[in-house]
């Protein structure tokens, strides 16, 4: 069998120093918001390249906080995109805000700064676009974009730590950048863990109070705040991780190359600008001319596979209150109909690749 995910092989190699991290945490008798966390936060700042760090519960609450300290509220709208599963679009309308979509180009799924201007309008606050699949969106038009018409911009990182375009990690363009360190991802913790970057000091104290019921020093409220904290144990986890990610990137990168390789000329196609380090590689993404045909063979052949994401967020039920029919994103829509994940992480063999690639080849042959 060749599961989708396994994450016994992803830390098979660090159990040793996984188990040592929580032993010390529990030495500490320190649980949360200790020194663990404090030394993440400005280890993982560094590794983005902000001045700023702070460490939450999730990805999603990343996203929340950073909306809330960047006064997005009420009435207002976050222009995004439909394709990238319901995670940036729940932020948002936990805030009380409304999602604002646009559509994606068809050669990498990302969003299409062309269509900012018609999604604008006189409520228009924040923009979030998301580095989706290990992808880095061009952030220049899209900043640009913003700085004419005074909006907040923050990346949505969840798919893509590791991405560097320009030599820069995404995450630290924006007025925010928010990371999840949910298991499956590039740095994952042992449960749910997230983290907002930013330059700005204000947003990063405000962040601060909100993930803490909005207390000041003194544990007076100050603002409505929630709680949100990074524990010590997935702080002491992920610090122990951090240091092998760029090993086991270079991994998911030669493992994508094999893909890329093996499946060039077939009828599943993989997407465009993938070699370079703008790419992360978090998913190995293709596009699939029949996928449920793609799925049964590779079900046949005890090869795991998922899709990332089937159902634009427009067309879910729990959003039909926004009236966006059928057809309205059509590049999102067809995206949807054929996408298709592969087995990618560290611990697959180049053999596991060649095996997922014949599978597939055979399909359609």
């Amino acid at each position: 069998m060749i599961p989708f995910y396994d994450g016994r092989r992803v830390l098979a190699d660090r159990r040793d120093e996984l188990l040592g991290a929580v032993a010390r945490v529990i030495d500490s008798g320190v649980l949360i918001l200790g020194p663990e966390v404090e030394a993440f936060e400005a280890e993982f700042a560094a590794r983005v390249g902000t001045r700023e760090g702070v460490g939450v519960a999730s990805g999603t609450d990343a996203l929340l906080l950073a909306l809330r300290a960047l006064d997005v509220g009420p009435g207002d709208e976050v222009i995004t995109v439909s394709n990238a599963g319901v995670p940036t679009i729940a932020a948002i309308r936990l805030v009380g805000a409304v999602p604002r979509f646009v559509d994606v180009d068809s050669d990498r799924l990302l969003l299409e700064p062309t269509g900012l201007e018609a999604a604008l309008n006189e409520r228009t606050r924040a923009v979030i676009p998301v580095h989706l699949y290990g992808q880095a969106v061009d952030l220049d038009p899209v900043l640009a974009f913003a700085r004419a018409h005074d909006l907040r911009v923050i990346e949505d990182c969840a798919q893509a730590l590791g991405a560097r375009p320009g030599g820069r990690q995404v995450g630290g363009r924006g007025d925010a950048g928010c990371f999840s360190f949910y298991p499956t991802k590039n740095l994952g913790g042992l449960g749910d863990a997230g983290f907002v970057a930013t330059d700005d000091a204000a947003v990063a104290e405000r962040v601060r109070a909100l993930r803490m019921y909005g207390f000041d020093a003194a544990r007076r409220a100050r603002i409505e705040g929630l709680n949100s904290r990074l524990d010590e144990v997935q702080a002491a986890v992920l610090r122990v991780r951090l240091p092998h990610l760029e090993a086991e990137l270079e991994e998911r990168r030669a493992l994508a190359q094999r893909y890329r390789e093996g499946l060039q000329g077939t009828p599943h196609r993989t997407l465009s600008g993938t070699g370079d380090d703008a790419h992360a590689h978090h998913l190995m993404v293709v596009l699939s001319p029949d996928r449920e045909r793609s799925r049964a063979a590779l079900d046949a052949a005890a090869i795991g596979s998922a899709v990332h994401y089937p159902v634009p967020v427009h067309r879910m039920e729990a959003y039909a209150f926004l009236g966006l029919a059928e057809g309205t994103l059509p590049a999102t829509e067809q995206a949807c109909r054929s996408v298709l994940s592969l087995p990618l992480h560290p611990g697959l063999e180049p053999a596991d690749i060649d095996r997922v690639i014949d599978v597939l080849n055979g399909a359609f042959a």
